[in-house]
């Protein structure tokens, strides 16, 4: 039976010493340039002392125009490795594997942050996204690839490419936002080719023991269900990735798709093959007998959000007490500032998730 503080090897670099990784959360503690601010910095060594063994970046934007909200980290420019370096330092001497989410935002990109036109697959009357140029989607792949190169140089384990909840790559791979006529829309095959050209960029330019994550959504967005399933499929055996990155929302649901009311959005993903990639999801995982849950279903790595901001050390407590009842929010702002989160990051998840911060308190 596999436990929470089982390792976990992989096709590319050092295996991952337990099964519990820290998700990629937006917190909007960088500085306005993009450079790591050491509340950043804080906020993620604090997790990997905690004992996670993998440590995720929150999103970071691989080109200006694609920064999706104030405060993030950036990665697409020289000016960001030195803070990079530091981080990757610091989290690899706790033993965590240390990766950078890659994301480019487009049409979630707002347009008075950014200074321009936000872009998208195809025009978005909804929010007055342009087009990309064919030209333009090349530039796309050559600064994810280049931000991958960043992350290499910088000292990280990995990168993850971030491909769901609406975000570029996603947009991509939706057929009702991607209605392109070139090499990059049309067939499910083609709308995933930017995907595909960016792990193989990677693959080609950086070390032969760097690792690569793809993260994609199953559902919203105008994503197909049977879609998402043949694009996992084709990732994952493709032999250009180490870990499939699954955000379910909720891991325990059952999706209102016809063929797939009598299985949960987990077993969807853990029945499918999925070559030498390890599996990961996330989605309410909130107690150990989530984790304990998600692993007896087949899933290599528990993926915490929520919970991994209310404890830095949540693999520690596990390995101390593999039945310990976590917090529940609402929390006070107090102990939301002893787990490490600066007054910026508070206020960020006052205002974004109700019920999260007790704002009473």
């Amino acid at each position: 039976m596999t436990t929470p503080l089982d390792t976990v090897t992989f096709a590319h670099g050092p295996a991952m010493k337990n099964r519990l990784m820290l998700a990629p959360l937006t917190n909007q503690q960088s500085h306005s340039d993009g450079t790591l601010s050491d509340d950043e910095r804080f906020w993620l060594t604090m997790r990997a002392e905690g004992g996670f063994g993998l440590t995720m970046t929150c999103a970071a934007h691989v080109q200006a125009r694609g920064q999706g909200f104030a405060g993030q980290l950036g990665i697409f420019d020289d000016l960001h490795l030195d803070g990079l370096r530091q981080l990757a330092t610091e989290l690899n001497a706790t033993g965590t594997l240390s990766y950078v989410q890659l994301h480019h935002a487009g049409t979630r990109s707002p347009a008075e942050l950014i200074g321009e036109t936000p872009v998208a697959p195809s025009e978005d009357p909804d929010t007055g996204a342009r087009a990309l140029t064919t030209g333009e989607v090349e530039e796309v792949v050559e600064a994810f690839v280049q931000a991958a190169e960043r992350a290499d140089r910088a000292g990280f384990h990995g990168v993850e490419l971030h491909g769901a909840h609406g975000y570029l790559l996603c947009a991509f791979l939706s057929p009702e936002t991607n209605r392109r006529t070139d090499g990059y829309g049309g067939s499910p095959e083609n709308r995933r080719r930017i995907i595909f050209e960016i792990l193989d960029g990677i693959r080609a330019r950086c070390r032969p023991d760097f690792a690569v994550g793809v993260r994609l959504s199953p559902e919203r967005f105008g994503l197909v269900l049977d879609e998402i399933r043949d694009t996992y499929v084709a990732i994952a055996e493709s032999g250009l990735v180490d870990l499939m990155d699954m955000s379910l929302w909720d891991v325990r649901k059952h999706p209102r798709v016809e063929g797939f009311e009598d299985r949960t959005l987990t077993e969807i993903f853990t029945e499918l093959p999925r070559g030498a990639a390890r599996l990961g999801v996330a989605g309410k995982i909130h107690d150990p007998a989530d984790v304990a849950w998600v692993l007896d279903q087949g899933v290599d790595i528990a993926i915490l959000g929520r919970v991994a901001i209310l404890h830095h050390n949540y693999p520690d407590l596990i390995e101390a007490d593999p039945g310990f009842s976590p917090r529940q929010a609402p929390v006070s702002p107090d102990v939301l500032r002893s787990e490490g989160l600066s007054r910026g990051f508070v206020d960020y998840l006052a205002k974004n998730f109700p019920g999260f911060v007790d704002t009473e308190a």
